[in-house]
């Protein structure tokens, strides 16, 4: 087995490790829905890109499902209104 014939510093140590340290994820928040999701990405909650609709999410949910998702996404555009975002 090989055994280094130096100990490295602590400062050397600690350079290696500079870079393992979990970063926490950047989050930015859905305009439409109000959501978190990570940026440049698709939101799951509502389907929706930059202003356009990419997935259909309405489509999997049953009609029960699909009425009160759309209740919730239009009262969260109707507040975004009042507040003036």
């Amino acid at each position: 087995m090989a055994v280094p014939k130096n100990n490295h510093t602590s400062s050397h140590r600690n350079r290696r490790r500079m870079h393992l340290f979990v970063k926490p994820t950047a989050l930015s928040v859905c305009p439409k829905c109000k959501k978190a999701i990570r940026p440049h990405t698709v939101c799951l909650s509502c389907g929706f890109y930059k202003g356009k609709e990419v997935i259909n999410v309405f489509k999997k949910l049953t009609k029960k499902e699909q009425k009160a998702k759309q209740k919730e996404i239009k009262a969260v555009e109707k507040e975004s209104k009042k507040q003036g975002i």
